[in-house]
């Protein structure tokens, strides 16, 4: 329904009780006041004896006023056509000087008069005739309301003015070019069905959140030039059952219409998951609409250009039936980007921005790693309110390296009252983890040391690495964990006493440790294996508990081996900062003074220091006499009971 024509039906019901309620209004005040009621012959004798100030005539009545008390009466005359005042008057004796030294006045009141009665008599009728079809029309739209209760919810966009392209799109090239080969196909069908080519029926956007997969779907629909219907996975399910799977036809009825179009589906997990995953084992609604989304995707009915463009961060919960090839024939991941693409990223957000001279895009990308695309368009903004917020036209690279210590560990907070004693504790712990991060090779460089609050943290010791990596090696796990305690040993060195505020470096370097054995194969005790099945929420798909499928003198074992890996990395830890005391004394002194320290004067302070090249993969010479591989324990294959020889046949 056009919500200009209801507005209009409605006004006009509301129109007719306006003037329905001034007709009343003005019966109610236009009455005339209260007067005394004489004969027309009492006005006629008045007039004679010249006791008439004022005369006033409005067929049929008459009304006077006495000169000596002010005083009104009216009267009334003849009704007949030919009977006037004059002439009543006349026929009364009163001759023509006294009726003009009466000063009548004659008012046509019987037009309006006759006007308001009938309207008095008419408006009742049309105003219950408007109410009772302004209930009508509110009963049918309430019966119009629930009868599209399972109609679709989803918003098609016509992509006539797009408002996102691809060149809007940064850091997923390869993502791109996938969902841009969709496009054409859809501008230029001929070019791929001449060699043999169908159209692709469904494309999955996978990778973690803040990536672009909405962003890119919204590309899409600006490249398209086709129908594009947008609606979120969770708008398919309702408490009642039925609702979600006739949704689900009409949305697939409505775009078959509209062919060929496009259907993005997001967040696809709140409608795909697993069947038989829930409490209602295969029968309740959520499952009964998956049921019919994949028969609308892949069912008898297969000749339509209807593509399906779904996203999720939660592949690994989708029902088999709804990946396979014929439903979703493409996977896209979109991954984090590396600093090419973050870069890329940077360059389309500060797209129409003012920017400073000073400015090094390439600097900031490197200074992010990790960084979704959500997280650099972050950046960007916080950057742009810290300028207008110190009165600046452009944007400079203060605000920018700013605005990544606020993305990455969160706002300053220098209101924070902090004790003398306590700040030198949390200097000498900051100091503790630069100073073993510079002295181990495989850490990355110290970027900044700060003792200044940020989010929950009492100081902060920013590391940021060369380049993007994509391998951990195991000397690397072993110099983060002596760094990640090395305020903790700076703390024993220093007063003698620890804190608790190494407790979350604790946590990490035992998450790290566990890792490393029983995940990563990395522990020489236990050898290449992995070690525990892990179990999910069915619900929030998190981790909730781990398996065990390792025996109890297994679980000793490792965990030995984190008390050693961990036990190992707090001495290294503090031996070296044992070995520069001097150093942990003058940077602690530092910190206390300017609070922070930049990487530059970080540098400055241990010019006097070696410094260690950045480890690289290194391949083993091959010798002439290569050295043999350990024999394996596993016992020969006869005695692991292999089939025997096959006796001979008789003859």
């Amino acid at each position: 329904m056009n919500p200009n024509n209801q507005w209009y039906r409605n006004g006009l019901v509301y129109l007719l009780i306006i003037v329905v309620l001034a007709a009343l209004a003005y019966q109610v005040f236009q009455q005339p006041h209260q007067t005394k009621q004489i004969t027309i012959s009492e006005v006629a004798a008045a007039i004679k004896k010249g006791d008439v100030s004022k005369a006033s005539v409005a067929a049929p009545t008459v009304t006077i006023t006495f000169k000596n008390n002010g005083q009104t009466a009216s009267a009334q005359f003849s009704r007949s056509p030919n009977a006037t005042f004059e002439t009543t008057m006349m026929n009364l004796g009163v001759t023509q000087d006294q009726l003009a030294a009466a000063n009548p006045s004659y008012e046509n009141s019987m037009q309006w008069d006759n006007i308001i009665t009938l309207l008095g008599a008419i408006l009742p009728v049309l105003l219950i005739g408007g109410l009772f079809f302004f209930l009508m029309r509110q009963a049918q739209s309430g019966n119009n309301q629930a009868m599209s209760f399972g109609k679709s919810r989803a918003r098609m966009f016509s992509g006539d003015k797009p408002t996102v392209t691809f060149a809007d799109v940064a850091g997923v090239e390869e993502a791109k070019s996938e969902l841009a080969e969709v496009v054409e196909f859809l501008k230029e069908p001929d070019k791929f069905t001449a060699l043999g080519a169908r159209i692709p029926k469904g494309v999955l956007l996978v990778g973690p959140p803040g990536t672009g997969k909405t962003l890119l779907a919204r590309a899409v629909a600006g490249e398209a030039n086709v129908p594009f219907f947008s609606i979120s996975g969770s708008e398919f399910v309702e408490m009642f059952v039925g609702v979600g799977a006739s949704r689900v036809r009409d949305l697939f009825d409505t775009a078959k219409r509209n062919s060929p179009c496009i259907v993005f589906v997001d967040e696809i997990d709140a409608v795909g998951r697993h069947r038989g995953a829930g409490l209602g084992g295969s029968h309740d609604e959520r499952e009964q609409t998956l049921n019919q989304i994949l028969v609308e995707m892949d069912g008898f009915d297969t000749d339509t250009n209807v593509i399906i463009v779904a996203s999720t961060n939660r592949p690994d919960i989708l029902d088999p039936a709804l990946l396979r090839p014929g439903r979703f024939d493409r996977r896209v991941v979109l991954d984090r980007p590396d600093m090419v693409g973050r870069k890329a990223i940077l360059e389309v957000h500060t797209r129409g921005k003012p920017l400073g001279d000073d400015v090094n895009l390439v600097a900031v990308a490197k200074s992010t790693p990790g960084f979704s695309g959500a997280d650099i368009e972050n950046l960007v903004n916080e950057a742009a309110i810290l300028a207008a917020r110190r009165n600046k036209k452009a944007i400079g690279m203060p605000e920018l390296q700013e605005a990544v210590e606020k993305v990455i560990a969160g706002p300053e907070r220098k209101s924070r009252v902090i004790s003398e004693d306590e700040k030198r504790v949390i200097a000498a712990h900051e100091a503790g983890h630069a100073i073993v991060m510079r002295m181990l090779p495989n850490c990355d460089p110290v970027y900044k040391v700060s003792i200044v609050s940020r989010g929950m943290a009492l100081g902060i010791t920013m590391h940021l690495p060369e380049d993007d990596r994509y391998l951990m090696r195991r000397a690397k796990f072993l110099d983060d964990m002596a760094a990640l305690l090395g305020g903790r040993a700076a703390e024993q060195i220093t007063f003698g006493e620890i804190t608790t505020g190494a407790s979350n470096d604790l946590e990490r370097v035992t998450d790290m440790a566990r890792s490393m054995v029983t995940r990563y194969g990395m522990s020489d005790k236990l050898g290449p294996r992995t070690f525990g099945d892990r179990e999910e929420l069915v619900f929030l798909g998190r981790e909730i508990s781990e398996q065990r499928n390792y025996s109890e003198q297994v679980a000793q074992d490792i965990d030995s081996e984190v008390r050693r890996l961990v036990t190992e990395a707090y001495d290294r830890a503090a031996e070296i900062l044992t070995k520069y005391q001097h150093k942990l004394v003058e940077l602690s002194d530092r910190l206390i003074k300017v609070e922070t320290v930049d990487a530059a004067e970080f540098e400055a302070i241990f010019a006097d220091a070696p410094k260690f090249d950045r480890p690289r993969y290194t391949p083993i010479p091959v010798t002439t006499n290569a050295p043999t591989m350990p024999k394996s324990e596993t016992p020969p294959s006869s005695e692991r009971g292999a089939l025997p020889p096959l006796a001979p046949s008789p003859a």
